[in-house]
């Protein structure tokens, strides 16, 4: 073996046995404070769809079946300019995976008028209009369908067979 070989196989042995202090642990969880964003209903106005899943927390039973219906599905959703944004009451909120501030996730509760103890699926068109609202879960396939049938999205798919 060459001396630069060596030298790469004891760095990466020096740091993967390398102990994990609290400080480190501390670090981890500012960063991952940091990392935490606000959500803005209005800034995905013309740009993307929003699915908003309100719940209690994770452990509810109605919002697991919701996520089971939606998990496979990361294509349609991509292909429909489609946010999903978890709003939980007790547990962290996310919007396609990025943690949101609790702030956020507040507002959005309160400007569709969702209790903390509720669960309900919201639509929203790019538009910024609600265009479906359910109260137990919904398959992603009839989310898709009524994306579809909307003449915004109508055009964005003649739009993509041209190109």
């Amino acid at each position: 073996m060459n001396n630069s070989v060596l030298i790469a196989l004891t760095l990466l042995a020096c740091i993967v046995l390398s102990p994990v202090s609290k400080a480190d642990i501390v670090q981890a969880s500012i960063n991952h404070t940091i990392k935490m964003s606000s959500f803005n209903l209005s800034s995905q106005k013309w740009k993307n769809r929003v699915l908003l899943v309100f719940a209690p927390s994770v452990d509810n039973h109605i919002y697991q079946q919701q996520m089971q219906l939606l998990q496979k599905h990361n294509r349609g959703f991509a292909d429909r300019d489609l946010v999903l944004v978890q709003v939980l009451a007790t547990d962290e909120s996310y919007a396609n995976t990025q943690p949101i501030d609790e702030s956020s996730a507040a507002k959005l509760r309160e400007s569709f008028g969702v209790d903390k103890e509720n669960f309900r699926v919201i639509l929203v068109g790019k538009d910024g209009g609600v265009k479906r609202s359910d109260g137990t879960p919904v398959q992603a396939t009839a989310i898709f369908e009524e994306i579809d049938a909307m003449p915004m999205r109508q055009q964005e798919m003649q739009e993509r067979r041209r190109k």
